[in-house]
């Protein structure tokens, strides 16, 4: 092609033939160094009587007999001998072929050699149809064969009707299989097979795996199916159809292949010269050279999924021959295209077109076509961008592509494929797989939730047959369109493959003939090399070889996994073996870690285990790739940018990366790729000319899309500059004075309509011209117009470098080029860093170099190919004592810079000074308000004598040269010093001087204007030890930039070995940590934050320092494990014995060691041990103790490298007495398994002073019982006995000494039993009795005074009173001793104390003292005074009474109330008359006195007996009566009443 391009595209692969794949460039070496291209492909071969001779047009057949002829000229020329065209011979036979050959030979040669011949000289690649002649004969031994066979069948299925249907079912069996053949080319093979079997079977017809499809080649194949026997047709046969082919029959019972193998030979003989070369490919060239021109070409193309899109280009082949067809080649990507469904070629004679008949996101890349003659090629490239479809469902992401089958077995099939670009409105969750068997249009979802990684195995295939698989995605606003559907597959073990034979044949690959019978009864040995080939969070997948064993029958295999750290091996696959040495594990625990193995087994049986995997954990080991870094866009075009980035770090298995592009302000991305491209540069076409443009990158694998990278600055869509300059002109960049800082730009983006450009002619400096961009017409014209001189184009901007700094360009050129030595033939040079490093880091330099003869500058060379990193470069092979000008070029990323101005010429001439040369690359870092570091490179040249110090020199920014002083006095052994003693807010520059033993040598270049000053935010490095006892160098600084790093160096040396510190960076904070801290370490350690305006600090670590710092690390390297509480041990329910305690604090990593007599002990029935980490508690569990278990317990902890440990000791009567309370605490939980008492038999005495006796109980049923018992007598049950709310009570209501006794209470019912006793004799029974006499004390009354009529009586009243109360009188403290005088008692609740007869004497204090074992209560009253004079008056009074009372008149008794008498019956009655002296006795009858009579009888004898007598009685003597008796002291009547009847009247009455 011709034309300049830019810099950057030359190096692009859309350019560049270099990129071409290692294929494509060996073919264009072999087109390029053949002499010739072959017009056709040899034939030789040998057959009886014929000699056919080779016709390659290049060199005669060595095989030949024949003597050597001319070469013949197919050219067709005209009298002036110009090329009109070209001849075909004619073809002319020959009487050699018949000589010594029968009729059929001669036919058979015929339809051979002879007629493929003649076919292929005048059909030119056309075929002709060939005839086949059968026989009449031949016809009806056929037709008889039909009618025969279907005579049989037809028979046996009249058979078959008569039938049980369901008997007969069996699988497909083959009757007669298929027949290998062996044919020549164009020849026509059939092959049989008969199948039997119920329901009738399915037949499918397999091509190397591949299921046949006759449409798909019309006329090629033909498939018939008639009664069971079943026809494969290959019409013409050639090359291609050499194979293996396979028949499947499958019915509902199962399925069944059988085999044939079609090899198709070309015949080789000896051909004689006199025939015309077949003409299979291009005509030979005879000398003539072509030249190739392709014009009307094709552009960068854009489509859409589902379009069709032709690509065309016109050739122009000079000269230009009739029918000529140059070699037409198409490649994608450097991949050349065969013809498919997909893609069509299309050569007219003079264009050549390429057709994708659908797009698809595979179809993107860059297109090439090649046009070949054996002259020489010439090819055309641009690119195809193919957006995704609309989606069917808004949000739905775009279509997965590039999907492909791996590791194809008989099981599974892997199948992968590329995510897509557009994920919709969201993420894409993952991707559904589906697959179409070959020859059906049914699809099959193959899972049933989205998988994440973009591979997935296949399983449920059907051996033998072929499928295709297609991916949609899906996100939550639904799924994607399916992909493109993969090539066909066929499921087939390929270690099937392995274990035929065959013979070799180049253009198959093997001929297959399956082995001997295998052998029986044999189970086959272990599997082997079992390993895991993939493993995500979806699946494992495993694959092993088979056992060593040959000819082993049918070898399946079983799969078993096991949870790592158990021997708990588990069958995967327990109901179908898999037939093939790869297996696909689904539905494991993720963050579970499993090890797996294999068996083998057959009919024989199974056998032994492989050996297990490694222990394997579920989970994705491949990671989402890393962001990709810096994006850098360049001007390319009106419509284009070109893209670079950084590339991800420690990405696996990268795919690609997608580039999205956003109009600045819209926030709309657009992809600019739907393929992933590998590189990390690519050019987006179809932008919008003279918008602003962002770009963003992601990477991709199989694991997914990484986060996507920084956003680019915007850059403007715009043809880049491709100024033709002079060669001593600068072509893109110029250098910008600013405030006496220098800045460089492109010019096209620099310019600026307020901004003034002055040009300056080199060595004059005055004004060549001075205004305004805008009123000058073209300055840059007038400048590329000055013709032999060289210009500096000086810019002076009026607003801000900021417009005119664009990012996303290439260095800057350096300055300051020096000497640092010289030898005679080379010299050593050094330069400034250059002020603007681009859009990106810089990635090395380039220098140059001219000769100056006579102050002629000469043309300048490459001192270097490969860039250098360093700013110091030896230029070699120079030429001594003369003259040179140098020249550097920076480069980063987004490219090579423009060179540096031309340094001062330097004369090449050895240095022979004794004093060193000048230190050089001053740098200054830590700048701070009182002091800042001073940074150099020693000398290159040394001197006479090594360098043995250094001297600084400083000066304030505007001070005179005469103000350099000296900062150090004592030179430097180190290539750093730290200046101290600066004065805040000062400018300063720095030099440096080396020195040797002859003296100080030559004076650096000085540093740039420093100003002392810290910067707001600056932070210094700071020293920590963490609680592991790393100690480690903390710096953090919170301004990053996009392109920051933290640098960390040791005596301001980059550090690069890590086996002694390892640094981490995390967002704003870097930390470098001592892996193992030692003398070694002890040094000046900085870090250094790049692409920031200086921000460094350094930390000095001392012998003294690290010293203290070790110490520090001691303690927190083997730190105590603190404890809340020491091992202790405690019994729990069931006896249990618990030993514990608590730590302070334990990490999830924390481990701890149960040692019982230093012996470890591990979980298992009679221990258990927990250790909750989130409280600290460690435990361990016993059931009980027995006699072995006496000794000493430890428990031993250790968490990381902090440890601890308790012991407890349980010897003799400590462990004796645990072991006792265990085993009663073990029964007693036994115990309340049934009833049992929660608390035991108990007393109570209420207010009423009644007792209680009352039980708790638990876990009672309906039907538990509950008996009393006393003295081992069951107690009755009565209404003392109760039940309520738990609660068992016996009330005894006046407890007296009978109701001591041994008290029990029984629980019983089918559980069991459980007894309460309580003891109420002796002391229990006084217990009881002291709590009843404390109750009846209480609720006694105050004691009183009261007079009866025999003297003073004191006394109270209790509520209840109980004979064994036990109480005390009191006379003045005293007891009182009792008499007949003075008593005490007890009347009812009353109880009194009777002084009879009181006197003067018995005047005092009296108390009563009630007894309750304890302190008692006392009862007092003061009989005296006024209270004993009361009381002896009212006992006067009352005896007095008393005595009146006792002698008065009475009728003591006897008589009746009423008397019923008979008439006629005597009456008598007697009352007892008492009174002193002897009353008068008086009677009376209805109130009137009566006296004695011989009817009615009164006496009164002995003065105590009075009587009356009615001899007989009669009616009248009814009536009342009355006895009235009478002394001095008073008087008392008694009454009756005498009732007389008639005994008639009475029985009168009765009737």
């Amino acid at each position: 092609m011709s034309g300049s391009i830019p810099f950057y595209q030359k190096h692009h692969r859309h350019y560049d033939r270099g990129y071409r794949s290692t294929e494509a460039e060996s073919k264009m070496r072999h087109y390029q160094s053949s002499s010739r291209y072959s017009a056709g492909t040899s034939l030789s071969a040998t057959s009886r009587g014929l000699k056919v001779s080779s016709h390659s047009g290049l060199e005669e057949n060595r095989l030949s007999p024949l003597p050597k002829r001319s070469k013949p000229s197919y050219l067709a020329v005209d009298k002036e001998n110009q090329i009109i065209g070209y001849v075909v011979p004619i073809f002319r036979g020959s009487q050699e072929f018949a000589t010594g050959l029968s009729d059929t030979e001669e036919a058979r040669v015929r339809d051979t050699a002879v007629y493929m011949a003649r076919r292929d000289l005048f059909t030119s690649g056309l075929e002709m149809e060939r005839s086949e002649v059968t026989s009449r004969k031949e016809a009806m031994r056929e037709s008889a064969e039909r009618i025969s066979l279907n005579k049989r069948i037809h028979e046996h299925e009249e058979h078959f009707k008569r039938m049980n249907e369901d008997s007969l079912m069996h699988a497909p069996e083959f009757v007669i299989k298929p027949r290998s053949h062996t044919v020549w080319e164009k020849q026509c093979v059939r092959l049989h097979c008969t199948v039997s079997g119920w329901p009738d079977p399915r037949v499918i017809w397999y091509k190397n795996n591949v299921a046949i499809d006759p449409l798909a080649n019309p006329g090629k194949f033909k498939l018939e199916s008639r009664y069971n026997v079943h026809l494969l047709e290959i019409n013409k046969c050639d090359f291609d159809d050499t194979a293996q082919y396979r028949v499947s029959a499958m019915n509902s019972q199962g399925e069944q292949s059988a085999f044939a193998s079609v090899v198709v030979k070309r015949f080789k003989g000896e051909i004689d010269e006199t025939l015309p070369v077949p003409r299979l490919g291009p005509v030979s060239e005879y000398g003539i050279t072509f030249q190739i021109h392709i014009v009307d070409t094709f552009g960068v193309s854009f489509g859409r999924e589902g379009e069709t899109m032709s690509l065309g280009c016109t050739v122009i082949i000079y000269p230009a021959l009739h029918r000529y067809q140059p070699e037409i080649q198409w490649y994608r990507d450097d991949v050349l295209l065969p013809p498919s469904k997909w893609t069509h070629m299309h050569w007219s004679g003079d264009r050549a077109t390429l057709t994708l008949t659908h797009l698809n996101k595979e179809d993107e890349g860059l297109y090439t076509l090649r046009v070949a003659t054996k002259s020489g090629y010439e090819t055309y490239s641009a690119y195809v961008f193919v957006r995704d479809a609309d989606a069917e469902v808004e949000g739905a992401p775009g279509a997965p592509l590039d999907v492909r089958c791996l590791d194809a077995n008989k099981d599974y099939i892997i199948v992968t494929w590329k995510q897509p670009a557009v994920e919709g409105g969201n993420s894409i969750l993952g991707y559904f797989v589906d697959r179409c068997e070959v020859g059906t249009t049914h699809w099959v979802q193959c899972n049933d939730t989205p998988v994440k990684f973009a591979r997935f195995p296949v399983t449920g295939l059907v051996e033998g047959r072929s499928y295709i698989f297609r991916v949609r995605a899906v996100n939550k606003s639904g799924i994607s369109r399916p992909s493109r559907v993969s090539e066909p597959v066929a499921a087939m073990d390929p270690a099937d493959r392995a274990r035929m034979r065959g013979t070799s044949a180049p253009w198959t690959g093997q001929i297959i003939v399956t082995e001997e019978e295998p052998a029986e009864g044999i189970v086959p040995g272990k599997p082997c090399e079992l390993q895991v080939t993939e493993a995500t969070k979806n699946y494992v997948v495993l694959s092993w070889k088979p056992p060593g064993e040959k000819g082993l029958e049918g070898v399946m295999y079983y799969v078993e996994k096991c949870v790592s750290g158990t021997d708990n091996w588990q069958r995967v696959n327990t109901e179908i073996p898999v037939k093939s040495p790869r297996f696909a594990l689904f539905d494991l625990a993720e963050g579970k870690s499993y090890l797996f193995r294999v068996r083998c087994c057959n009919s024989a049986g199974v056998g032994e285990p492989s050996e297990p995997t490694e222990t394997i954990t579920v989970g994705d080991k491949l990671d989402i790739p890393s962001a990709p870094g810096k994006v850098v866009p360049t001007r390319n075009t009106d419509t284009s940018v070109v893209v670079s980035w950084e590339a991800s770090k420690d990405v696996k298995d990268l795919v690609g990366y997608y580039i999205e592009g956003s109009i600045v302000g819209s926030d709309v991305w657009e992809p600019c790729n739907n393929k992933p491209v590998k590189g990390t540069r690519f050019i987006c076409h179809g932008l919008i000319t003279g918008e602003q443009y962002v770009f963003r990158v992601r990477a991709v694998n199989a694991a997914g899309l990484s986060q996507f990278s920084p956003i680019s600055e915007p850059v403007e869509v715009k043809a880049a500059i491709d100024l033709h300059l002079h060669s001593h002109t600068l072509p893109l960049w110029f250098p910008l004075c600013h405030s006496n800082i220098l800045f460089y730009t492109t010019l096209f983006s620099c310019i600026h309509p307020t901004d003034t450009l002055l040009c300056l002619k080199q060595g004059q400096g005055q004004d060549l011209y001075a205004s305004s961009i805008l009123d000058q017409f073209d300055p840059i014209q007038r400048l590329i117009q000055t013709g032999s001189m060289w210009y500096i184009i000086h810019f002076i901007p009026t607003s801000p470098p900021s417009h005119v700094l664009g990012r996303g360009s290439s260095p800057a050129p350096p300055y300051g080029i020096t000497v640092l030595e010289c030898v005679q033939d080379s010299m050593v040079l050094s330069w400034k860093q250059p002020t603007f490093i681009g859009g990106a880091d810089i990635t090395g330099y380039f220098v140059d170099y001219r000769q100056v003869v006579d102050g002629v500058p000469g043309k300048w060379h490459e001192a270097n190919v490969k860039a250098v990193s360093d700013r110091a470069y030896r230029v070699s092979e120079l030429r001594e004592n003369r003259k040179y000008q140098f020249q550097v070029r920076a480069a980063n990323m987004a490219g090579v810079g423009i060179p540096s101005m031309p340094s001062d010429t330097f004369l090449c001439e050895e240095w022979t000074i004794a004093v060193p040369g000048p230190p050089h690359d001053l740098q200054v870092r830590e700048v701070r308000s009182d002091s800042l570091v001073l940074l150099w490179k020693p000398p290159v040249y040394q001197g006479r004598d090594p360098v043995n110090g250094f001297y600084v020199d400083i000066k304030e920014g505007d001070a005179p040269e005469e103000a350099w002083r000296g900062v150090n006095t004592k030179a430097a052994e180190k290539t750093y010093l730290k200046v101290k003693n600066l004065k805040e807010g000062e400018t300063y520059v720095l030099r440096v001087r080396a020195q040797n033993k002859a003296g100080v040598g030559k004076t650096s270049d000085f540093t740039e204007p420093v100003l002392a000053l810290t910067k707001p935010g600056t932070k210094e490095i700071v020293v920590q030890v963490d609680d592991d006892g790393v100690i480690s160098l903390n710096f953090e600084y919170s301004d990053l930039t996009p392109d920051s790093k933290f640098v960390w160096s040791k005596n301001y040396e980059e550090i690069t070995d890590t086996s002694r510190l390892t640094i981490e960076t995390k967002g704003s904070k870097s930390q470098m940590v001592f892996n193992s801290p030692g003398e070694d370490d002890v040094g000046v350690y900085s870090c250094l934050v790049t692409h920031t305006d200086g921000a460094s600090s350094s930390y000095t670590l001392s012998e003294e320092d690290l010293k203290r710092l070790l110490k520090v690390s001691h303690d927190h390297k083997f730190p105590i494990i603190p404890l809340k509480s020491d091992l202790a041990v405690e019994l729990q329910e069931k006896g249990k014995v618990r030993f514990w305690l608590q730590a302070e604090h334990m990490s999830a990593n924390g481990k701890v060691d149960y040692v019982f007599n230093d012996n470890i002990l591990s979980q298992g029935e009679k221990y258990k041990m927990n250790f909750d980490k989130n409280t600290g508690v460690i435990e361990m569990l016993m059931e009980s103790l027995t006699p072995a278990d006496e000794g000493t317990y430890t428990f031993q902890l250790k968490d990381g490298k902090a440890t601890n440990q308790s012991s407890l000791v349980l010897i003799g009567d400590v462990f004796k007495e645990l072991q006792k309370e265990s085993e009663f605490q073990r029964k007693e939980w036994f115990r309340k398994q049934g009833p049992h008492f929660i608390e035991g038999l108990s007393w109570e005495v209420t207010p009423d002073c009644c007792v209680i006796l009352k039980c708790k109980v638990g876990n009672m049923k309906k039907e538990t019982s509950a008996l009393w018992h006393k003295d081992g007598h069951q107690i009755k049950v009565d209404e003392h006995l109760g039940f309520a709310e738990g609660v068992l009570k016996l009330e005894i209501a006046q407890i007296s000494r009978k109701d001591a006794g041994l008290y029990e209470v029984v629980l019983k019912d089918e559980r069991g039993k459980d007894t309460s006793t309580l003891n109420l004799t002796d002391q229990g029974f006084k217990d009881l009795m002291n709590e009843v006499f404390s109750f009846i004390a209480n609720t006694s009354t105050p004691l009183k005074i009261t007079s009866t009529d025999e003297g003073i009586r004191l006394y109270t009243f209790v509520s209840i009173y109980n004979d064994l109360l036990q109480v005390t009188w009191h006379y003045k403290d005293s007891a009182i001793s009792f008499s007949d005088r003075i008593k005490s008692g007890v009347v009812g609740e009353q109880l009194w104390l009777q002084i009879t007869e009181p006197t003067e004497k018995d005047m005092g204090k009296y108390a009563i003292e009630f007894y309750d074992g304890k302190g008692g209560l006392r009862r007092t009253v003061e009989l005296s005074g006024q209270a004993f004079d009361d009381a002896f008056a009212e006992f006067q009074r009352l005896k007095a009474a008393a005595i009146a009372e006792r002698n008065r008149a009475r009728v003591a008794g006897g008589l009746p109330d009423v008397v019923t008498i008979q008439e006629g019956k005597a009456l008598n009655l007697t009352c007892n008359i008492s009174g002193n002296p002897v009353p008068e006795v008086t009677w009376l009858k209805n109130d009137r006195e009566i006296t004695s009579d011989e009817h009615c009888i009164l006496k009164f004898e002995s003065g105590k007996f009075a009587s009356f007598t009615i001899t007989g009685v009669n009616t009248s003597d009814s009536g009342k009566y009355s006895i009235l008796v009478k002394n001095k002291f008073g008087t008392e009547s008694g009454d009756f009443t005498v009732s007389v009847f008639i005994p008639e009247e009475a029985g009168a009455k009765k009737k």
